[in-house]
């Protein structure tokens, strides 16, 4: 927001924005598009590329797919000629919101993945979790708007898989040390990178509430994150949860 309102004078309202940040706003819960079309106007071009993609991996050239996501088709397409390439896939989406939900709320559910993990609480755990998480994400998503087919996609259960289950994930590992009893604190004081699911978990109470969509995983973790619970009792209270049907 800073940096749009500081320099909206130099950018012109044709101007295509290709946006590749994956997160919400912490203090209003916006996502980029919502936040971008806000400071710069409706009528900027806008683009989300979102997915499963290691910069590492990227910069090494190794096979990848992503999404664009636009709500002008044309644009897309755009970013699908700009970026793609022999080791780089670029699909293409209208579907905005779910892109970028998912970008934001995975990264919530791989500290969740991580905490299980340094706990040892073992496979069957695991993929319990996670396989809540993304129905977790799915209903948010739905509930505001969004495609559920997206999550199913690249840039939902595809980046899912990437960030839970890959130790090279910032999130992940973050979630592996509070799971060995580490304090929160400490973990970011000792880490050079940022870690975006710790400051997307706190708009994730606020988003459950607004939509009345029920997550308790995802709220665990903003839980744990907040320091009012320990990774110990999360697990405790979500395995304590009413028997219910799948959904």
């Amino acid at each position: 927001r800073a940096f749009f309102t500081k320099n909206k004078a130099h950018i012109a309202p044709t101007l295509p924005i290709i946006c590749l940040s994956k997160g919400l706003e912490v203090s209003s819960g916006l996502t980029m598009a919502d936040l971008i079309a806000e400071c710069l106007g409706e009528q900027q071009p806008l683009a989300i590329m979102s997915g499963p993609s290691f910069a590492v991996e990227v910069m090494q050239q190794k096979p990848t797919s992503v999404v664009a996501a636009s709500t002008d088709v044309a644009l897309a397409k755009t970013c699908q000629q700009l970026f793609a390439c022999p080791y780089l896939r670029v699909n293409q989406s209208n579907d905005v919101l779910g892109v970028e939900i998912a970008g934001a709320l995975k990264n919530v559910l791989a500290i969740a993945a991580g905490i299980v993990d340094g706990m040892e609480l073992g496979h069957n755990a695991m993929a319990a979790i996670v396989q809540q998480g993304c129905s977790e994400i799915r209903w948010l998503a739905t509930a505001m708007g969004a495609e559920p087919t997206t999550i199913f996609g690249l840039a939902g259960v595809g980046d899912i898989m990437l960030t839970c289950f890959v130790n090279l994930s910032r999130n992940r590992t973050v979630g592996v040390r509070l799971g060995k009893g580490e304090k929160l604190e400490d973990i970011l004081a000792s880490s050079s990178q940022v870690a975006e699911g710790v400051a997307t978990a706190s708009s994730v109470l606020a988003l459950a509430q607004e939509y009345r969509v029920s997550l308790p995983v995802l709220t665990a973790v903003a839980t744990v994150v907040a320091g009012k619970i320990s990774p110990r009792e999360a697990v405790y209270e979500i395995m304590m949860l009413p028997q219910i049907a799948e959904r």
